[in-house]
């Protein structure tokens, strides 16, 4: 568990209060994301609540939450204000119908309250990006509109049916993005809690320890393992900076990496869990949803690209290695295979019968949750991974506590989605957008590009791929890209602001660790991600999402040697240093491996070896 998490469980427990009323309040809240887990658990297993009802507690619950969490002082009033307002809901949504969809003040009230609480929530937790975008979606439905000329035109509609719609109908609030929130998002956040409570991830680095115990520079390596399968569960990139680097950047800079190196590539490796199978940051349900095709589908299209990304890391560990000369530091006992395979227990049961459970067509809640129940089993058996009752409870707390910030961003996202579909504008964007592209494919891929990193700024990755899903997709499928690959184009972009200055979270979370200089690990952490630009391009140019598995891989294979190439460009090194000349090379031919004709990727990829024996081999440093 990481020091801030360490942290805020024990102030949820009343621990460390600095008097007696305030490790009352904490163990009350302690005890509230308890029961919140508790309910998200029951309702997702086995609950017959309509979803509507469901979604409306999921937002009392975590909302009013959000704002009892330590950090900013405990907001009783507005929790229990937006608490009643949005519990109201299931309530008198029935009544309601039965009037004929008539609005009493009551009803008007506690519509206001949950839509005004929702942008206030969200202000706490993150910010002011999402409650500007709600304001303005609500002001522009509400009438200004009507003063726009052209396709953003549009007449507005009254304050009575802007809360109908958004508060009693699944077109605001409550609808399909709080529905994901409850169910996916939650539960894999949950999944993720009691992975941290029973140690398991202590086991990822172990292991990526093991397997790079040999090779030169083998701190980077460990770096890259560890994020990328640590990620393959965490729905966080900078959780997974703090988690992980907190051991991987040390390590990185005892084998003779910079620490602003080190805290770029554990930022980058970090953020590519998030494009990795099987959750994706719950991607891959939300992207299935989107485009209503099976999840099985989504990570196949999703697994080789993010294959590639990893291995652009490993590149520019390998790359970095060289201009280095670092050796290797082997240590002085590696553990045995039995050793690992029981420390992974309760890592590699668990995600596989999550694993399992999804490609047999269980629901992804449901997985999630016997995932949960597989771990609390599993780590029960001995060691450092044991759980007792009191570790099954702090991890249902934390799982709460992690939960609330994105969950209330998710619903308040609703706002402006509505908004869009009520008016329309989402379309007329779209057009705008293939408009100011002249119709050209890559200039609306750089306009998506800056767009998703200008939402970033403010935003989780998650809510800026729902908001500019909306847009961005229409637009890019009129420029004749495959639904499924236009939303993993979206999805890949997304990801960008956690590595891109001048806010780039992962990468300030890894200099905090590291101790190096927070601008420049930002643009180190930009420039070793690259990937996150180039593989997106073949998805538009290239059927590495929708061809054939004989098609994808032959693409993957010459993309692989492109990036090899492209890296080399970037550091000036292969075999030994490339002078300009060299650099140059390298670049065109990255280029050609990742163009639309096999023959010129052939060609590309002939540079490779060319290359490698014109250079002169690096000096190699001995090590002690």
């Amino acid at each position: 568990m990481t020091n801030d998490e360490c942290l805020m469980t024990n102030e949820l427990k009343g621990v460390g209060g600095s008097d007696g009323a305030g490790r009352g309040a904490s163990r009350v809240v302690y005890g509230y994301a308890v029961v919140i887990a508790v309910f998200h658990l029951v309702a997702n297993l086995g609950g017959t609540l309509p979803t509507l009802w469901f979604n409306a507690l999921h937002f009392a619950f975590l909302g009013s939450l959000a704002f009892l969490l330590p950090g900013r002082g405990r907001d009783w009033v507005p929790a229990v204000l937006l608490f009643l307002g949005a519990a109201y809901l299931p309530l008198a949504a029935e009544a309601m119908h039965q009037r004929g969809e008539v609005l009493v003040t009551a009803d008007r009230i506690a519509a206001a309250v949950a839509i005004f609480a929702a942008l206030a929530v969200c202000r706490r937790t993150s910010g002011w990006v999402m409650p500007i975008l709600g304001t303005v979606a609500l002001i522009y439905v509400l009438g200004v509109g009507r003063y726009l000329d052209g396709l953003l035109h549009f007449r507005g509609v009254s304050l009575e049916r802007v809360l109908y719609r958004f508060y009693f109908t699944d077109e605001g609030l409550f609808g399909f993005v709080a529905t994901i929130s409850a169910t996916y998002v939650f539960m894999f956040i949950l999944f993720s809690a009691f992975l941290l409570k029973s140690v398991a991830g202590e086991f990822v680095i172990r292991l990526a320890q093991r397997v790079t115990a040999r090779l030169p520079g083998g701190g980077g390596y460990v770096a890259v393992l560890a994020s990328g399968l640590t990620g393959t569960i965490n729905g966080s990139a900078i959780a997974n900076t703090v988690a992980t680097g907190s051991i991987t950047i040390p390590l990185m800079k005892r084998y003779g990496f910079s620490g602003t190196f080190a805290a770029g590539l554990e930022a980058a490796a970090s953020t590519g869990g998030q494009i990795l199978p099987p959750v994706m940051g719950a991607g891959a349900f939300i992207i299935a949803q989107y485009t209503g095709l099976p999840y099985s589908a989504v990570i196949g299209a999703a697994l080789l690209p993010a294959l590639l990304y990893y291995f652009s890391l490993m590149v520019a560990v390998w790359m970095e290695t060289r201009k280095l000369g670092l050796p290797a530091i082997v240590p002085e006992r590696l553990e045995t295979a039995r050793e690992l395979g029981r420390a992974g227990l309760p890592f590699v049961v668990p995600l596989g019968v999550l694993v399992t459970l999804l490609l047999r067509g269980y629901s992804p809640a449901y997985a999630a949750g016997a995932g949960i129940v597989a771990i609390a089993v599993l780590a029960q058996f001995g060691g450092v991974t044991r759980m007792g009752w009191r570790a099954v409870v702090d991890a249902l707390a934390m799982g709460s506590r992690l939960a609330a910030p994105t969950a209330t961003l998710l619903i308040a996202s609703g706002l402006v989605i509505g908004a869009l579909n009520l008016t329309g504008s989402g379309v007329a964007l779209a057009q705008l957008m293939v408009g100011w592209s002249g119709g050209s494919l890559l200039a609306a891929l750089v306009l998506v590009a800056g767009a998703s990193l200008i939402l970033g700024l403010g935003l989780p990755v998650t809510a800026a791929y729902v908001v500019m899903a909306v847009v961005a997709v229409p637009a890019l499928e009129e420029l004749g890209v495959a639904v499924l690959a236009a939303h993993m184009i979206v999805f890949w972009f997304s990801q960008d602001s956690n590595v891109t200055p001048p806010v780039c979270l992962a990468a300030f979370a890894a200099a905090g660790i590291a101790g190096s200089p927070p601008f420049a690990t930002g643009m180190t952490a930009w420039r070793l991600a690259k990937a996150l630009y180039l593989v997106p391009l073949l998805f538009a140019y290239r059927p590495l999402i929708t061809g054939s598995w004989d098609e994808r891989l032959v693409i993957s294979g010459f993309a692989a040697v492109g990036l090899v190439l492209f890296f080399a460009a970037m550091a000036g090194v292969l075999r030994g240093p490339l002078g300009k000349g060299g650099r140059a090379a390298a670049l065109v031919a990255a280029v050609a491996c990742g163009w639309p004709d096999v023959w010129v990727n052939v060609a590309g990829a002939v540079a490779l070896p060319m290359l490698w024996w014109s250079g002169r081999a690096q000096p190699r440093t001995v090590s002690e």
